[in-house]
């Protein structure tokens, strides 16, 4: 009860001041993107959009500003005080929505509830063995081998209210995947950052208000943030030009020029750290949705490099992205640590020579196989998917391609329905700008008790990629760490564990009476929004 009436005390007075607030300076936002976010809850899903989404309400140790720089958040500083252990000196005087002080046991209480049975940030869980509290505003936290990076690997680990989950039974997190969604803190948030959830209609409208007790100093002047999911790119362009939002995002790249010639509206684009790619089961003795029985034609590399000399990148680029994507041969892109412009090649479209692979592995009349593809996460990413199955025909192979809504599909691919997917399209970009982060995650072995190789969809697998992953997480002499870092990226390469498409652009649009910063992993932070006079 004490919990409940401090809340009561801080929403009264949060709504004072927010009245003062509205009545001299009312500033309201509203932004669409073609899918919504699939849950409040900070440990729920492990996505791009939805963790950017929460970061104005959430908020973790450390946080990019926006200049990417990393700075401290809910902690003020760090320092590796020996060689597994991290100490955070907590940030004193920060409030939960609620109105309960943010100390160290909800740390070492987020730090327990990502390994719960329903989380989808293992990844984060997996670098971190122990949290131990020294006292209020001290935590230090243990990790299972030195890891000289950690700091950068926990911007997207955003810290809880102990007593406010366990009041309304929130102890783990929700799985979003697998019917979770009674979860309390699915639909409820209750964090330390700029903005609160005032409602939320789930694939209607999520309704934000200004934080009035943040600890912080900020540049926005919003003090209502309206967001609306709108699928269609049709309608969320006309959205935009017709001023009911003020960004809307992914703007196609073919809508471009539209909003150009648009008055007081416009595209704001650049470069995005996030690289598409294709995947393929190589775990399966079997295939769930191929014509092939007894076997799995994507554990022969032959067939693996038939795929990728078949695709014509050139052509995407051209006719899907309108010149604007950049084309791949790594995982990773320019603007992430590690990478190697000497690596990133890839072997010329020739279909003669993918056919020879193909007769070659015993596959001469080809194969059937389904693919699966998000129509809502990715810029033209139906329209990608629906191209490669064109020129995969080439070579004799059916595509039955199933694309799906992000919600749909991700819920198909991921861990929680056992990667039920043989063939698919995803995008990943490293939410520490580093490239352990897409060697651990995507290209380990999955499924080992170091925990990594959990977004492996695949199943690609080659043990000195784990051995690798292991030194990397450890070195600090960066010459010998980005030795490393390329002889996985190789090794990946030569097996053709994925096929690397290209880097998308970062395609927004946005009126001329706002100003907003572009990040370049694709999150939108309302700290850094403003509404012109």
């Amino acid at each position: 009860m004490k919990h409940a009436k401090t809340a009561v005390r801080a929403l009264l007075a949060g709504g004072l001041m927010m009245g003062a607030a509205s009545a001299a300076n009312a500033e309201t936002f509203k932004w669409a993107f073609q899918g919504d976010l699939q849950t409040l809850d900070p440990h729920g899903l492990f996505e791009t959009m939805t963790l950017g989404f929460q970061r104005n309400i959430y908020e973790g140790l450390v946080i990019r500003n926006d200049k990417m720089e990393m700075q401290g958040a809910l902690a003020e500083k760090w320092e590796n005080i020996n060689p597994t252990t991290w100490r955070f000196n907590l940030r004193k005087g920060v409030k939960f929505h609620a109105g309960g002080d943010m100390k160290a046991d909800d740390v070492k209480f987020s730090v327990e509830r990502l390994s719960t049975e329903g989380s989808d940030m293992k990844v984060v869980a997996a670098l971190i063995k122990e949290a131990k509290i020294i006292d209020d505003y001290t935590i230090d936290i243990i990790t299972p081998a030195p890891n000289p990076i950690l700091p950068l690997q926990l911007e997207i680990f955003y810290i809880m209210d102990k007593q406010w989950a366990e009041e309304h039974k929130a102890v783990a997190a929700t799985n979003v995947k697998g019917g979770d969604e009674g979860n309390y803190a699915n639909l409820n948030a209750n964090g330390t950052g700029p903005f609160m959830v005032t409602s939320r209609q789930s694939g209607v409208k999520t309704v934000l208000t200004r934080n009035p007790n943040y600890w912080g100093e900020l540049k926005t002047n919003i003090t209502e943030a309206i967001f609306t999911p709108i699928d269609q790119d049709a309608t969320r362009v006309a959205a935009l030009i017709s001023g009911n939002v003020d960004m809307a995002y992914p703007i196609p790249v073919q809508d471009w020029k539209r909003l150009e010639d648009a008055d007081g509206v416009k595209p704001l684009t650049g470069p995005e750290a996030r690289t598409i790619f294709l995947g393929f089961d190589q775990l399966r003795d079997e295939l769930t949705t191929s014509n092939i029985k007894g076997k799995n034609p994507f554990k022969d590399v032959r067939v693996r490099k038939a795929f990728m000399q078949a695709i014509n990148i050139d052509a995407i680029k051209a006719k899907i992205m309108r010149g604007a994507a950049t084309p791949t041969g790594q995982m990773v892109a320019p603007q992430i640590n590690g990478f190697n412009e000497a690596l990133n090649k890839r072997p010329p479209y020739d279909v003669d020579a993918a056919k020879k692979l193909m007769a070659d592995a015993g596959y001469a009349d080809g194969f059937e196989v389904t693919m699966d593809c998000p129509n809502n996460r990715y810029v033209n990413d139906e329209k990608i998917c629906q191209a490669s199955a064109s020129m995969l025909a080439k070579i004799n192979v059916k595509v039955n391609l199933l694309a799906q809504p992000k919600s749909k599909y991700f819920g198909k691919v991921l861990a929680q329905n056992n990667y039920d997917t043989s063939f698919f399209l995803l995008g990943w970009t490293p939410s520490t700008f580093d490239s352990h982060n897409v060697i651990s995650a995507l290209m380990a072995c999955r499924g080992g008790e170091d925990k990594i190789g959990a977004f492996n969809l695949g199943g690609y697998c080659n043990k000195r990629i784990n051995e690798l992953t292991a030194m990397i997480q450890e070195e600090t002499d960066q010459a010998k760490r980005q030795a490393m870092i390329d002889e996985a990226f190789k090794i990946h390469q030569d097996e053709v564990g994925h096929i690397p498409l290209h880097q998308q652009p970062l395609s927004w649009g946005v009126s001329d009476k706002v100003d907003v910063v572009q990040r370049p992993d694709n999150a939108f932070d309302l700290r850094y929004a403003v509404v012109k006079k």
